[in-house]
C-alpha cells in the first residue's frame, strides 16, 4: 500500500524512511501565509477569535493534502506518479513553535533565528505538529482524517552567544520550524522533551499510526520492500 506525501520536507522523509515506509513524494505548493490570513480574515469577520497555534498547524496540514490530491484529479493518468492512479493515502503535515502564546514558524533570516534563540534560552515552549489523511485507496478520495499533537521541550539556561552564533552561522535553524532540531545541531541545547520526540522532528508517528488504524490499516501495510529491524549495538 502506498503513503504519498504532500510535503518536501527533508525531516518528515526521513521519518517515515526510518519506520520502513518509502512515500512518493509530492510538494503541495499551498501558499502558507495566504490560506493562513484568508481564515484568520473570515474569522474576524464573523467576530470569532485567531488561529491558535494548534488549529494553524492542523488547518495547512489539511490544506497541503487536499491540495495534492486535487492536483492530481485535474492530470491525466500518463502524467501520474509512475503513470498509475494514486492508490492509497496522501499524508499533509505541518510544524510550528510556540513560547509565550506566540507561533513560531521557520525564521529563514540569520537575524531572526538569533533572535529567537536568545528568546528561548532556559525557556519551555512547546511544538505543535498538524496532521491530516486522505484515505485515496482505489484511485479516488473516500475519506479523511487528522489530528494534532504536541510535545513540550526544556531548553538549555547555559547556552552561550558564541554557542548561539556558531549555531546560527551553520544554516541549519533557517529552514526548521522554531529555529531548531532535535535530530541535529541543536540536539545538545535541548534539556528535555515532553511528548512524541517525532512530534518535534516534524511529524509524530504514534499519530499516523493511530489514523492509519481509524481506517483500518496498520501501519505495518505501508512497509516498502527489505523493510525490517536494524538492531543497534549498545
Amino acid at each position: 500500500m502506498r503513503l504519498y506525501l504532500a510535503s518536501t520536507s527533508p525531516a518528515r522523509l526521513a521519518l517515515l524512511r526510518q519506520i520502513g515506509i518509502e512515500p512518493v513524494v509530492l510538494p503541495s505548493e499551498v501558499d502558507e501565509d495566504a490560506a493562513v490570513d484568508a481564515e484568520n480574515a473570515a474569522r474576524l469577520a464573523s467576530g470569532r477569535a485567531p488561529l491558535t497555534t494548534a488549529e494553524l498547524v492542523q488547518l495547512l496540514a489539511e490544506a497541503k493534502a487536499e491540495a495534492v490530491v486535487a492536483a492530481l484529479a485535474a492530470l491525466p493518468v500518463e502524467q501520474l506518479p509512475n503513470g498509475e492512479p494514486v492508490d492509497g493515502f496522501v499524508l499533509g503535515g505541518d510544524s510550528a513553535f510556540e513560547l509565550d502564546g506566540v507561533a513560531y514558524g521557520k525564521p529563514h533570516l540569520p537575524g531572526v533565528a538569533r533572535e529567537r534563540w536568545i528568546a528561548q534560552r532556559g525557556r519551555t515552549g512547546v511544538l505543535h505538529s498538524g496532521h491530516w489523511l486522505v484515505d485515496h485507496r482505489g484511485g479516488r478520495r473516500q475519506g479523511a482524517a487528522g489530528r494534532t499533537d504536541q510535545a513540550e521541550l526544556t531548553f538549555a539556561d547555559d547556552i552561550a552567544d558564541a554557542e548561539i552564533e556558531a549555531y546560527v552561522a551553520s544554516g541549519e535553524p533557517l529552514l526548521v520550524a522554531g529555529a531548531f532540531t532535535i535530530d541535529g545541531l541543536a540536539a545538545p541545547f535541548i534539556r528535555s522533551i515532553t511528548g512524541a520526540p517525532s512530534a518535534v522532528i516534524g511529524m509524530s508517528l504514534p499519530v499516523l499510526r493511530d489514523l492509519l488504524a481509524g481506517f483500518g490499516v496498520s501501519w505495518t501495510e505501508l512497509w516498502g520492500p527489505g523493510s525490517g529491524a536494524h538492531p543497534s549495538s549498545n
